[in-house]
């Protein structure tokens, strides 16, 4: 067989024994990578953060409190689901969250758990739920092993015997958190981002619904969300960010599935 059609048939072969499955939605996804290096290397990288001259810990105080609270009632009611779903075994995360002071709009959770939230973006959560939509959604990236597959995907976009290598690759921690943060330019590559946006919020919205949290929330929060931007946002199919009338859109049509595990 030519080297042009062996290729193929060997990323369909690694495709189907290399499979996983996203809890709750039940989409089937690439996975050539190991969880437990990769998580212990954002560990190391999310400790490296912390302690870092540059970065600000706040360690106390409301808003600090509030972000180990809530996060904490997530990964509790998460924790819980993954349980009685069949899916803890498959899940070995540390979780750890801290608020850091800076005046990016952001928040992102590392695998394992590592949650980090900015404090610029605390005005436009504003309250407890808007909050749990943010950490919810970020901490449902960890979950649907998004960071992984993404780094699988580039894999098996290189093709050939370089997959197996690559997977089996012992790399230092920063090349690996850069490999799964690092911004892109392939085109290819981002309408898969803007996939599993939407997948976070769907599976954020039922998170905070479990944990207590009313999911019609969002909606308004990202609403904010698109009001701070004043207009100055990329075109949908160059982003790896869903436009925000399509995001809200989504979530509208998603916060049915997610009430059926609301309890007040």
């Amino acid at each position: 067989m030519k080297l042009t059609k062996l290729i193929p048939a060997l990323l369909s072969v690694t495709f189907i024994y290399s499979c996983s499955t996203v809890p709750l939605t039940g989409r089937k996804q690439l996975s050539l990578v190991d969880d437990s290096q990769i998580n212990q290397a954002a560990a190391s990288s999310y400790q490296q953060l912390l302690s870092s001259p540059e970065t600000k810990v706040i360690a106390s105080g409301t808003d600090a409190q509030r972000v180990k609270r809530i996060g904490q009632q997530l990964a509790v009611a998460i924790e819980r689901y993954l349980q009685q779903n069949g899916y803890a075994d498959q899940y070995k995360f540390s979780w750890e969250f801290n608020l850091i002071q800076s005046k990016e709009v952001n928040a992102w959770c590392m695998p394992g758990g590592k949650v980090a939230v900015y404090s610029g973006i605390l005005p436009i959560t504003q309250n407890d739920a808007g909050l749990a939509v943010v950490m919810g959604h970020e901490i449902a990236h960890a979950i649907a092993r998004h960071s992984a597959e993404r780094m699988s995907q580039e894999m098996a976009a290189q093709a050939g015997g370089s997959i197996v290598g690559a997977a089996t690759n012992n790399k230092s921690s920063a090349n690996i958190i850069n490999a799964l943060y690092g911004v892109g330019g392939q085109l290819a590559l981002l309408k898969y981002g803007r996939d599993q946006e939407t997948e976070a919020d769907r599976l954020g919205l039922t998170f905070m619904a479990m944990a207590g949290y009313n999911p019609n929330e969002a909606v308004t929060f990202w609403q904010r969300m698109a009001a701070q931007k004043n207009g100055a946002s990329q075109p949908e199919f160059l982003s790896t960010h869903p436009a925000d009338e399509t995001r809200i859109a989504n979530i509208k049509k998603a916060i049915p599935e997610a009430m059926k595990y609301y309890k007040k």
